[in-house]
């Protein structure tokens, strides 16, 4: 691949700024400048800085972020910051999309890609990929509502029961729940109608995957592809 080809593939402007940033000297490639935009590179796990900043090559972008409170999983926000804003430039102009969305006040493991249809496999309804909560409540976590939420409930303004296909209480307070289904507020709706409130929400798991502990809450790093996700079996 041309290297020109290869900047452009990965966000870092149209070919011909490209092509400038290379013939201007500010891109290397395993350590040594290049300023020929039209040199052959195997992009296989091809390793550059463009202006100093490290890069390694991707054919197609998968990443997971610990989302913050206080910004939303969209690309014009309302009312708080857009989650794409904590993503370097180049994801942004590869139009990296999050697969599924939490809430701006939900906390926890959020993942992006400019694979559509990776985004289909992860949130088809018929796919059931299991995603987890920590769930922090208003009230004490109680046995009956633990088994109602595991049998199944009825949403306001929704005929269909939806359940839980795992929930433990983890505290007086707080409960672990996996969902295969991705309603509009689901785990708010569920536990108000078992008559209790979410106060805090964190999602720590999606698929096979589990939040890294060392992953600070805005900070974001690369997958080595959807196998890092599809849960065992």
């Amino acid at each position: 691949m041309k290297l020109s080809q290869l900047l452009f593939t990965q966000g870092f402007g149209a070919r011909r700024e490209c092509e400038g940033l290379i013939a201007s000297g500010h891109v290397t490639v395993g350590g040594e400048r290049v300023d020929d935009p039209f040199a052959d590179v195997d992009p296989t796990g091809l390793q550059f800085t463009v202006r100093g900043e490290p890069w390694t090559y991707h054919e197609k972008a998968l990443l997971v972020m610990n989302k913050p409170q206080g910004v939303e999983c969209s690309q014009k926000p309302k009312h708080h910051p857009s989650i794409y804003s904590l993503l370097p430039a180049p994801l942004r102009r590869r139009d990296v999309q999050s697969i599924g969305r939490l809430d701006e006040d939900t906390t926890g493991l959020l993942l992006f890609t400019d694979d559509g249809a990776l985004i289909h496999r992860f949130t088809s309804p018929k796919k059931h990929v299991p995603k987890v909560y920590e769930v922090t409540c208003k009230h004490p976590v109680t046995p009956d509502q633990i088994a109602r939420l595991l049998e199944g409930v009825k949403l306001v303004d929704d005929p269909a029961t939806v359940r839980a296909v795992a929930c433990e209480p983890t505290g007086e307070l707080t409960l672990r729940l996996t969902l295969v289904d991705g309603k509009y507020h689901q785990v708010k709706r569920m536990l108000a109608a078992v008559s209790n409130r979410v106060e805090g929400l964190h999602r720590s798991g999606f698929g096979a995957l589990v939040l890294p502990a060392d992953l600070a809450p805005g900070q974001w790093r690369w997958l080595e592809g959807p196998s890092a996700i599809v849960p065992a079996g």
